[in-house]
């Protein structure tokens, strides 16, 4: 295969609406199944000789540590790359990087703060290219989210979820995950803080906004929040721990909750600020899972872009 035609066949993961709802419900199958054959000692290697560079212009404990063990796992090495280590958007245009690193590893994953970016790299790129965390979109999360609540209670089409917090990249991300997969999606957050409205006009009819978390979590299968500051905003944090106070996760919000409610939080988690102690170390908590499950859904997603696996 030459190069533009293997660019013109390669497929990128930059939202989770690069998916169908057949394929990411697949996936997330297929993300159990691995982790079923790894905890059983069943090796599993189709990414033999395969690279993934790893570029990180935003640092990230679990992104960089899944990434690099799951290519690992699949028979195939990852390539760290920090902001100091690359010129990406500096010295050299995203575009001519692109190019680049294209030609010499295999896939690309991006954890950055703009949108555009790996979305410009990817327009560029002879290779798949994965968005491990922008600003807008955090799929990589949603997916092992995803996955979890498959592993706790199954098909989550037709299930209420409430998100409670900032409309950030993670509130994006479940916007679009209601859409692809048919879910209501319940979102409460202060004034001035929504999602992205063009995006909330596109799935109005699975999501919709409210002021109370009380009012949110009735009757939600999930309950999901993130920190008030997310990094990049740290100039920010004093003020918006007074405006998102009324929007913590408590027992009075999980009461409200369907009794079988589960708790999600993609981490690292403020206890004290956007959920409590009792909630995030409750029974009702997957958050360990939810965190460990970025490897799996990973790999799925790696084995689904890198081989002919559908």
């Amino acid at each position: 295969m030459s190069l533009d035609e293997r660019q013109a066949g390669c497929r990128h993961f930059l939202s989770l609406m690069d998916l169908s709802a057949t394929e990411a419900r697949a996936l997330i199958a297929r993300a159990i199944e691995l982790k079923r054959m790894l905890a059983s000692g069943q090796e599993h290697q189709p990414l033999r000789n395969r690279t993934l560079a790893m570029i990180f212009e935003k640092s990230s404990t679990r992104t960089r540590v899944s990434f690099e063990v799951g290519m690992a796992q699949l028979g195939g090495h990852a390539l760290f790359l920090s902001s100091r280590d690359t010129q990406l958007g500096r010295g050299e245009p995203i575009e001519d990087s692109a190019r680049v690193l294209s030609r010499m590893v295999d896939a690309v994953m991006i954890r950055t703060f703009e949108q555009q970016t790996v979305e410009s790299f990817a327009a560029h790129s002879r290779v798949p290219v994965i968005n491990g965390l922008t600003d807008s979109l955090h799929p990589c999360q949603l997916l092992a989210d995803l996955q979890t609540y498959h592993e706790h209670r199954g098909d989550i089409r037709g299930r209420r979820v409430a998100w409670i917090g900032d409309g950030n990249n993670m509130c994006h991300s479940f916007m679009e995950a209601a859409e692809l997969l048919d879910f209501e999606l319940c979102i409460a957050c202060p004034e001035g803080f929504e999602p992205d409205a063009a995006l909330l006009a596109r799935v109005a009819d699975r999501c919709r906004i409210v002021r109370d978390p009380r009012e949110a979590s009735e009757g939600a299968d999930l309950v999901a929040t993130d920190v008030w500051a997310s990094m990049g905003q740290e100039d920010e944090q004093a003020q918006r721990r007074a405006l998102f106070a009324p929007f913590q996760v408590n027992d009075a919000v999980m009461e409200r909750a369907a009794p079988d409610a589960l708790f999600m939080h993609c981490l690292p988690a403020h206890r004290g600020e956007e959920v409590t102690a009792s909630v995030i170390d409750g029974p009702r908590s997957v958050v360990w899972d939810e965190a460990e499950n970025r490897l799996h859904a990973q790999k799925a997603l790696l084995e689904l872009l890198l081989t002919d696996r559908q």
